[in-house]
């Protein structure tokens, strides 16, 4: 059995592996497919035998023999088995006995998340895609991660290697304005997989741990890598402010504790104190990023000893500026929150209403939920209790569903029998 500790080196050396062998070969549909073989044939071997002196090298070595396997294979379907073939694939055997020595020691993980969030790939791709070439995640573990059968996710990730081969693709860092964009595009997929880890939109658990923490892991190597980008940093920032919150989000039963109700004490100081670190660091750029933002928010709250004391004044100067730079429905309700507690609900209802109109708010829990909230606070306890039952019924996650249908038990009207 695979020890945890193994587990996270192979995730590790992934990437590291996948890169060499993408620049030595090409073909980044065959080579992922190797590196994965060879991911698995480690998690068979080193437990039992003990992890190699050099398991990068190990890991090149078994991908590129798989490679060679896959070329054999492909010469002997299509009967191409001439003696340049054979003098070909002869002189790649040999290659890869040396691989571990040949490829240069560096580090292609940008270079690897451009590749999987390629433009012509729709979001979901680019998160499967990320997860498997860069996460080292196996299909089975993001199908479970996501809730859809295996072969599902297969097929979405064996069309993603297809769309990339299509568009002809090359293994580089883009340059200027191109390599903004897609970086903008790796953060957003990262942004993406971390809030499906630390709160599930759908099933019975309030959260995938194992998506957040490989999230924040990926985030670290980005990192790594763009020390000085401000959004780079800023969204490390708000994802480790974040889960800081992890202990603390949860009964010992697995009910949603709301933050203005957790016990701060069980907040991650160490995440907390590196978060604002990094925030000082994100906010001191030439120009403020909505990543930046968000993470200055996060750093607001984990900054105040008790919901009370929380600035509010603050968060919602913030949230105007991110609403400025980054106009999105869900920063104008959560603005309509930080509202609320300056100015009172009515205030906070009166900009909710602004979203009615917004179709892709229509319907969605998160704004039900917001809107029957304010509506409690103002006394309207009937108002609350639909707004709360309609919300409930909204979301996918069942673990939000108790939350929201406690909330309307607590506020339910004598009057109602239903």
């Amino acid at each position: 059995m695979t020890t945890p500790a193994i587990e996270d080196l192979l995730r590790e050396l992934t990437p590291q592996v996948l890169g060499p062998l993408i620049r030595r070969h090409g073909q980044f549909e065959d080579c992922e497919d190797a590196v994965q073989e060879a991911v698995l044939a480690a998690a068979v071997q080193w437990p039992a035998e003990g992890v190699p002196d050099n398991p990068r090298g190990w890991l090149l070595t078994v991908a590129s023999r798989r490679l060679i396997d896959q070329v054999r294979s492909e010469h002997a379907r299509r009967e191409r088995e001439s003696a340049l073939a054979a003098e070909s694939v002869t002189s790649e055997a040999a290659t890869s006995e040396v691989a571990a020595k040949d490829v240069p020691d560096t580090d292609d993980t940008l270079a690897l998340l451009f590749l999987c969030c390629h433009p012509t790939l729709t979001p979901a791709s680019q998160t499967a895609l990320t997860l498997r070439a860069v996460g080292g995640l196996t299909t089975a573990e993001i199908a479970r991660a996501f809730l859809v059968p295996e072969a599902t996710m297969a097929a979405r990730i064996s069309r993603a290697k297809q769309s990339i081969k299509a568009a002809g693709s090359t293994f580089t860092v883009p340059e200027g304005a191109e390599r903004e964009e897609r970086l903008r595009v790796v953060l957003h997929v990262l942004y993406l997989i971390f809030n499906e880890g630390y709160i599930a939109s759908s099933g019975a658990a309030l959260q995938r741990a194992d998506l957040a923490h490989e999230a924040i892991r990926l985030a670290r190597m980005v990192h790594g890598q763009l020390p000085a980008d401000g959004e780079v940093s800023g969204l490390l920032a708000l994802m480790l402010l974040t889960q800081a919150r992890q202990r603390a989000r949860a009964t010992a039963a697995g009910e949603l504790v709301p933050l203005a109700e957790q016990d701060r004490a069980q907040w991650d100081l160490a995440l907390i104190e590196e978060g604002t670190d990094l925030v000082k660091a994100s906010i001191a750029g030439p120009a403020l990023g909505p990543y930046a933002l968000q993470a200055a928010i996060a750093a607001t709250h984990a900054d105040a000893p008790t919901a009370q004391e929380t600035n509010w004044a603050q968060v919602h100067a913030l949230y105007l500026i991110l609403e400025r730079i980054a106009p999105n429905p869900m920063v104008t309700l959560n603005r309509a929150i930080a509202l609320a507690e300056l100015d009172g609900p009515w205030a906070g209802l009166a900009l909710l209403s602004i979203l009615d109109d917004d179709e892709r708010m229509a319907g969605h829990h998160r704004l039900l939920s917001v809107r029957a909230h304010l509506l409690e606070k103002t006394g309207d306890t009937a108002g609350a209790y639909e707004h709360y039952r309609r919300a409930a019924k909204a979301t996918a996650s069942l673990a939000e569903r108790r939350y929201l249908e406690s909330r309307a038990s607590r506020v339910k009207p004598s009057r109602d029998i239903s």
